[in-house]
């Protein structure tokens, strides 16, 4: 019974390690996201103006935040917010494959020496940054690390514990395959990528690789091929992430996939002297056995060489690799459009509250589209005199002021949702903002709304308003209609674009108009040139037109508040 008590013990030390091994990873990539902020999200909007650039980009983001899932997925998200062009997605992500392969060069190290005397340090100061609000961050940057590396203590102590190299079931267990049989090495790459989707941690299934081989039970051709499993199981993680993602941002995420699969197809075509030129670069003989050690290094190699390699083949011809994904997910009929549907927030795409404010900001933006084109329903509403189309045209105003509700509280519970996370002080006020805004931009379609009511009441009582009247009310639509486009002019550019000034001059006039026609309205009940009630639906308008210009403030200085 004691042998099975031990065998238990350390099946749950393996477990432990590798579940220590994901969370350290994942604290140390969210800790350097948060560190990095706008300047991660600048790098990969702006520095993308060629395909080199791009893969180079790529390459040095996965690098520094220690996850190419994470990469793809911000990469995903801003191909899906419309930051980045399908082509620029295609080099980041194949950069992003190149640096992914820093992770098992670390992992080698960390049974090459002993990271202990790494690891105590860390957790200290670490837990003192922690508690100094000011430096959390750093503080979770130095717990992930110090759990990454004390996860790879852990999992060197549990092989050697484990003794698979005298254990005779073991090494008689995997003696059985064939190396030299491509079925093999197939269906071992079938089980890495199996494993790999099931986990959602590439780096997981590369440390128990490098376990296994380590203690020499593992044939070097047999670990190699679950890496190149790992490979194309890692692209699972962006590619779930788009389900409920736009048609740009799944061919994003089918392109990481097609890299992938495309480089372990014609590596198996050449699959044994590839092995054997990685074998020769670090200094082992795979024929001759024994240096277990050294097999964490070469599987190292391999996954640079693997990734660097396939980057090279495919960086050229990018654009044919563009083509293929178009062609593979056409864009979709737009004929059956929903009525309600946010643009850029999708689900399962956000990875940082970085990446969130963005895609808010975007739907922001769109909101603000929305309503201006809202306004522009009505001025074609006041101006038609068909009863049918009338009937028509107030009905699709009506659904879009239940929209705007809609996407209002849609985007207020995402950066509800955000708001959960640790946020530094500029990211907190930036939410605050966006929900001031789309509060301002909620009343907007709110006052749309009131002013087609007023029309069709007039509409349905068959008032009709003299010329004068006519142009007075299209002169402040014009007006309404301009401040809106300064406000989305706004909404979509930088704080240097536009001059706030503007807007108040325009809400000035707006303001000036509805007083100087309210006197005049006055007068010309009292000198009979028109009833009251006609009066009453003209001042009405002019009144819920003056309320929208407000509103149209609000936003704009909203946003210049930041």
């Amino acid at each position: 019974m004691e042998p099975n008590h031990n065998y238990t013990l350390i099946a749950m030390q393996l477990l432990g390690s590798l579940s220590l091994l994901v969370y350290g990873m994942r604290v140390m990539s969210e800790s350097l996201q948060k560190l990095a902020g706008p300047g991660l999200r600048y790098v990969l909007a702006k520095m993308t103006t060629n395909r080199f650039t791009g893969m180079l980009t790529g390459m040095l983001v996965t690098c520094a935040v220690q996850s190419s899932s994470a990469t793809t997925v911000m990469t995903v998200s801003f191909v899906s917010a419309g930051l980045l062009t399908l082509l620029q997605a295609i080099s980041i992500i194949m950069g992003a494959n190149i640096g992914t392969t820093l992770t098992a060069w670390i992992m080698s190290l960390g049974y090459s020496i002993d990271l202990t005397e790494v690891v105590y340090p860390c957790f200290l100061l670490g837990i003192i940054l922690i508690y100094v609000k000011r430096h959390h961050v750093v503080g979770d940057l130095l717990f992930g690390t110090a759990f990454l590396f004390l996860s790879l203590v852990m999992l060197s102590n549990a092989g050697k514990s484990m003794d698979l190299g005298h254990n005779e079931d073991v090494i008689s267990f995997f003696a059985s395959f064939d190396t030299s049989s491509y079925l093999t090495i197939l269906v071992f790459l079938g089980i890495g990528t199996l494993i790999t989707c099931i986990v959602q941690s590439s780096a997981a299934v590369m440390a128990i690789t490098i376990l296994l081989c380590s203690t020499g039970v593992l044939p070097i051709y047999l670990g190699i091929a679950l890496v190149m499993g790992e490979n194309i199981g890692t692209t699972a993680t962006a590619n779930l992430a788009a389900l409920g993602a736009n048609t740009q941002a799944r061919r994003a995420a089918l392109a990481h996939l097609l890299f992938n699969v495309f480089g372990v197809m014609w590596v198996l075509t050449v699959f044994y002297p590839f092995v054997d030129m990685v074998c020769r670069l670090v200094n082992y003989n795979p024929e001759a056995g024994g240096q277990a050690t050294r097999l964490p290094v070469v599987l190292a190699m391999f996954h640079t060489c693997f990734n660097v390699l396939n980057t090279a083949v495919l960086i050229g011809p990018i654009k044919y690799m563009e083509r293929v994904v178009c062609w593979l997910l056409p864009e979709k009929s737009e004929a059956k459009k929903e009525e309600f549907h946010l643009q850029y927030i999708q689900s399962g795409l956000v990875q940082t509250p970085e990446i969130a404010v963005l895609q808010a900001q975007r739907e922001t933006g769109a909101f603000s589209q929305r309503v201006t084109d809202m306004f522009s329903m009505v001025c074609e509403l006041f101006a038609e005199t068909d009863g049918k189309q009338f009937a028509e045209r107030f009905s699709k105003i009506e659904k879009e002021e239940e929209a705007t509700d809609n996407i209002e509280v849609e985007i207020a519970e995402y950066l509800g949702h955000v708001s959960d996370d640790h946020l530094s002080g500029n990211t907190k006020r930036r939410i605050r903002q966006m929900l001031r805004e789309i509060g301002e931009l909620e009343s907007i379609g709110d006052a749309c709304y009131k002013l087609a009511q007023i029309i069709r009441r007039k509409h349905e009582t068959d008032k009709t308003l003299i010329p004068h009247q006519v142009e007075q009310l299209q002169a402040m639509m014009k007006l309404c209609s301009k401040a809106l486009e300064q406000m989305n002019g706004v909404m979509h550019g930088s704080r240097g674009d536009y001059d706030i000034h503007e807007t108040y001059r325009i809400e000035n006039r707006i303001n000036q108009m509805r007083k100087d026609l309210k006197e005049e309205n006055a007068r010309s009940v009292e000198e009979k040139k028109y009833d009251h009630a006609a009066g009453s639906l003209y001042v009405d308008m002019i009144s819920e037109m003056e309320k929208l210009g407000d509103f149209v403030v609000n936003v704009v200085q909203a946003r210049y508040s930041h």
